[in-house]
């Protein structure tokens, strides 16, 4: 049994490799910008338009769900917090902190440790990348750290300690706050477990050993969904405040659990922010015919979708939701997304890119993937992040 729950870890850790060669194709294709992905990608393949105009839809409803929490966050005067789970080579945070000037929101992600190992080990090689951990450091941060009081209940670890970690380097800003930094490759580096809040906020350390990288704006850390106290103690020592506005993003991960051990992700993130969108990215109706070859094609890859029986529908996406504690949800499927929800203007501009016969699978595929939000509003923060505020709106 373990071999077989490890050969499906293995597998799903595999899709992050072929979705970065898709969004590859787009950013090279037009459909997006994205100029850090060319760190990730191994080898480039040209995608089909059909492909390239799905990841297209899918990243442009992400990030405009992302730029609505932004806008939201920022009338609390609070920095805003996102949590990526199932991150894999993600760059969403390097691309705003290059266009915007700085980071625009703290961010931590979480993977397998398989996954982050290799992420980190590019952050440490490629000084594109590295580079806006420094640049991004807040000058109140960098010249006088401030801890939360609170995360999840437990106040971050003033200690420290060194531990030979092996390849790893520290990379300290200047306390005026200027945007230049030096890797120094270091065999002693303060570990992970006993950093805490304040102590990433002195600096930038990257343990490639160890799949962790640890700033005040960015931070990467191996975790086991399934192991909810691994995803509570990666929280508290990003050393965030749980009760700031926190976007948690979920893309084809929770599908590939059991339900039972998705429910309950869900469940600690209803309950450990009470300022908070849980936005999923998800696989529905297995039961048609479209459906189950979906299903197929995916257990032929190794890759079950394990989480779909319990979630096979919008109604099911909005119940796990609410019954997971969170107090408002809604669902749609990416083909309404993709005609009601999407930037007009920049849907015609990539209409445009390339020859597209294929309506027919296009309006299929679409519909049998959605996004589900979930939403805690406890100060009053969130209300305007959502898909429309149109009368055609369903709530669930």
């Amino acid at each position: 049994m373990l071999r077989s729950l490890e050969g499906s870890d293995a597998s799903v850790q595999g899709t992050n490799d072929d979705a970065q060669i898709s969004k590859m194709s787009c950013a090279k294709t037009g459909y997006f910008k994205d100029e850090f992905i060319q760190y990730f990608v191994r080898r480039a393949s040209r995608r089909s338009p059909l492909i390239n105009r799905g990841y297209y839809s899918r990243h442009a409803a992400l990030r405009q769900l992302l730029e609505r929490f932004l806008g939201a966050a920022a009338t609390s005067g609070e920095q805003p917090q996102v949590l990526v789970l199932g991150a894999g080579f993600d760059t969403t945070w390097f691309q705003l902190c290059r266009d915007k000037g700085r980071a625009p929101y703290r961010c931590l992600e979480v993977d397998f440790r398989e996954v982050t190992k290799r992420k980190a080990a590019i952050i440490a090689k490629e000084s594109a990348l590295n580079s806006l951990l420094v640049q991004s450091l807040p000058l109140a941060e960098t010249v006088a750290p401030k801890a939360p009081e609170s995360t999840c209940g437990v106040a971050p670890s003033s200690g420290s300690s060194s531990s030979n970690v092996g390849s790893a380097f520290t990379m300290g800003a200047m306390a005026s706050g200027a945007a230049t930094a030096v890797a120094t490759p270091t065999t002693a580096i303060a570990s992970p477990a006993g950093m805490g809040g304040a102590a990433a906020a002195s600096g930038v350390a990257v343990d490639v050993t160890s799949g962790t990288v640890y700033s005040p704006q960015y931070c990467l850390q191996a975790v086991d969904l399934r192991n909810l106290d691994a995803l509570a103690a990666a929280v508290r020592e990003a050393g965030w405040d749980v009760r700031l506005p926190t976007y948690i993003l979920s893309e084809c991960v929770l599908v590939y659990m059991e339900p039972s051990d998705s429910a309950a992700v869900v469940h600690w993130a209803a309950q450990t922010f009470p300022n908070a969108v849980m936005a999923i990215y998800e696989q529905i109706r297995p039961d048609d015919a479209f459906g189950r070859q979906m299903v197929s094609n995916l257990e032929m890859r190794g890759c079950p979708l394990k989480g779909l029986p319990a979630t096979p529908t919008l109604a099911a996406h909005c119940a796990r939701l609410t019954g997971g504690g969170w107090s408002w949800a809604e669902a749609r499927d990416m083909d309404h997304l993709y005609r009601t929800f999407l930037d007009a203007n920049d849907k015609a501009r990539v209409e445009r890119l390339e020859i597209f016969d294929e309506l027919e699978e296009w309006h299929m595929i679409q519909e049998h993937y959605c996004i589900a939000l979930g939403r805690n509003d406890a100060a009053d923060w969130l209300s305007k992040v959502g898909f429309d505020r149109e009368s055609d709106q369903t709530l669930f």
